[in-house]
């Protein structure tokens, strides 16, 4: 695997340690991980977004949906004891647990999730508290010992 060097990237940026660790982090996880299951992630707003995972066999209550700080972490619980009343001639459907996790950026909150045939539907809406967007910052002139606000007409 190739390492690259990140170090020129991060004199050039404030404030972005978090995306930084992540791509670093990404760059060396294993690329034979897990991609089961498999999992889309779209942007349906402006600020709204959705998980699909396709989840076939998996029931209501063998599936667990958990925030935690910035992590969403989904898993799916099978039983762990074979059908021996069942003989296979092919078995496609992937019956086994699962663990999924999804890094989520400051502000989004999940604000709802269905299960419906066979597809987790997990939806996101990021939401930016007002003292964190953005604002204008007058700027003043100074005229002696009185700043005065600079009238923009």
């Amino acid at each position: 695997m190739h390492h690259r060097d990140l170090t020129p990237l991060l004199r050039a940026t404030v404030g972005f340690d978090r995306m930084m660790n992540m791509l670093d982090t990404a760059k060396r996880l294993d690329n034979t991980a897990s991609s089961f299951p498999p999992y889309n992630i779209e942007k349906t707003q402006e600020n709204a977004y959705r998980i699909t995972m396709a989840l076939a066999g998996f029931s209501q209550d063998e599936l667990d949906i958990t925030l935690k700080e910035n992590s969403l972490l989904v898993t799916g619980q099978k039983d762990k004891e074979p059908d021996d009343s069942v003989t296979y001639l092919h078995q496609g459907i992937a019956n086994r647990s699962f663990q999924k996790s999804f890094d989520l950026d400051d502000h989004i909150k999940v604000t709802g999730a269905n299960l419906e045939n066979g597809l987790l539907v997990i939806d996101l809406a990021r939401e930016i508290p007002e003292s964190n967007k953005p604002k204008n910052i007058p700027i003043t002139r100074s005229t002696g010992n009185k700043p005065e606000l600079m009238d923009k007409n």
